[in-house]
């Protein structure tokens, strides 16, 4: 039920990221400037590390970034609360919705879109690594 991994450095990234997250939605708007500051910063971390743009944990931090920077400006703010309930979710839970929304994209799938691919990856449990190790094989 539980996924906390606090022995990765990543789940500690994704645990300041959700607390800056949780203290912007909460009325401090500097947590939002200093969570995507966070994000910057394991971006280019996890970039360094995989050596590749293209891999799939610098896929994921780098949409999570660009949702981050659409919900900045004042009156698109509202939206904050997507990534900080779905980043407490990752923490706790292991399920990450940006990593399945990101495993849809054409370049990361193998099969074609349909909606049992769709059901699959947003209904699936939460896997240890990433969801493109563990996602359910097609009927």
């Amino acid at each position: 039920m539980f996924m906390i991994d606090y022995k990765r450095l990543s789940w500690w990234y994704w645990l300041v990221t959700a607390c800056l997250l949780t203290a912007g939605v909460a009325g401090y708007p500097d947590g939002f400037t200093c969570a995507i500051g966070v994000t910057v910063f394991q971006l280019i971390h996890f970039t360094i590390r995989e050596h590749d743009v293209t891999a799939f944990p610098v896929q994921v931090r780098f949409w999570y970034l660009m949702l981050l920077l659409v919900a900045f400006p004042e009156p698109l703010r509202i939206i904050y609360w997507v990534p900080t309930i779905g980043t407490w979710a990752q923490l706790i839970f292991g399920y990450c919705a940006m990593a399945r929304c990101v495993s849809l994209l054409p370049w990361n799938r193998q099969e074609p879109f349909s909606v049992d691919l769709l059901a699959r990856t947003f209904l699936s449990r939460p896997v240890p690594g990433n969801i493109m190790q563990g996602l359910p094989p097609a009927k």
